[in-house]
């Protein structure tokens, strides 16, 4: 008899991600079949979702739910989770309900303190060995995770509305993003992120682990042989000369640059603003990119 499967569908703001997997003999998840699509939920702002990116949910939801039934995944054996913006919309509780109408898949919308619990499980998969305390830094669309942890303890969370679908509406108005706009978005983070300087001064780590779309492309673009099978090590010290190289770019240059997602190029300008501004406050050294977050999360604990 086969084994079991199970899935779960992120509904993020910017992507929507559906993975199914069995529990893993030598590793921690056996994936079977993984997809995202870019559906950009926020392309026409968080407060509400708009007409377009409203029909593209529904038809990427369509999609998934034909793929779950072609890998005959049980109903019951499957978690689909909203995130920032069906928290956000005034009408992301009609799309749940339409969504469920018409596939039959039930979203369970959580919480940012949520997403902060289940993607630091997910990264202990990915990185189960560090001893030292980290700074984990997980960048949606719509908002950011932030978790300090020892090990398998949490030490502090908290999620902030300052996704880069967020940051790219409100300050990135050039191409490309001008000194000022730079400067505004860096004082703009100083004082959202206070929370997390306060806490940082009392538990300080010297790694950041970075789960999620932007820190990908850092991987691919200035990142060292992989360590683990999921994980992988970038140096600070070539992180710099890569955000000095895409601030300074047009969006055209940016998609240029050979091996580019597309769906990253507009808003990556402002994510690196973003990282660059985590770095220099918890003075990282170096930065783990974690393969696994909050989906492999959500997965450990279906599977249990």
């Amino acid at each position: 008899m086969d084994q079991e499967q199970y899935a779960v569908i992120d509904l993020g703001t910017n992507t929507f991600h559906l993975l199914i997997a069995q529990p893993g003999t030598r590793t921690p998840i056996k994936e079977v079949y993984r997809e995202r699509q870019f559906v950009q939920l926020a392309e026409e702002g968080i407060a509400t979702i708009g007409a377009a990116p409203y029909q593209r949910a529904l038809q990427t939801l369509h999609h998934f739910r034909a793929v779950l039934d072609q890998h005959q995944v049980p109903v019951e054996q499957v978690k689909a989770f909203g995130t920032a913006a069906l928290r956000t919309a005034s009408n992301g509780p009609d799309l749940v309900q339409k969504i469920k109408a018409t596939t039959g898949i039930t979203v369970t919308t959580i919480s940012g303190d949520e997403e902060a619990r289940l993607i630091h499980k997910g990264v202990q998969l990915a990185v189960p060995d560090v001893e030292d305390r980290l700074l984990i830094m997980d960048i949606g669309g719509g908002s950011v995770e932030f978790i300090i942890a020892e090990q398998d303890r949490v030490l502090w969370a908290q999620s902030f509305p300052i996704g880069v679908a967020v940051l790219y509406r409100d300050f990135h108005r050039s191409e490309p993003i001008s000194s000022s706009e730079r400067e505004q978005l860096r004082s703009f983070l100083q004082g959202k992120l206070q929370p997390l300087r306060t806490h940082l001064s009392e538990w300080p780590t010297p790694f950041l682990v970075g789960a999620s779309g932007t820190f990908d492309v850092l991987e691919q673009f200035v990142g060292q042989r992989p360590e683990t099978g999921y994980s992988s090590r970038v140096s600070k010290g070539a992180v710099q000369p890569f955000y000095e190289q895409v601030t300074g770019m047009t969006l055209e240059e940016r998609y240029a640059l050979p091996g580019m997602p597309k769906a990253r190029a507009a808003m990556l300008s402002v994510a690196l603003i973003l990282v660059d501004e985590v770095i220099k406050m918890a003075n990282t050294e170096d930065i783990i990119i974690s393969a696994f977050a909050m989906k492999e999360g959500m997965l450990s604990e279906l599977m249990q």
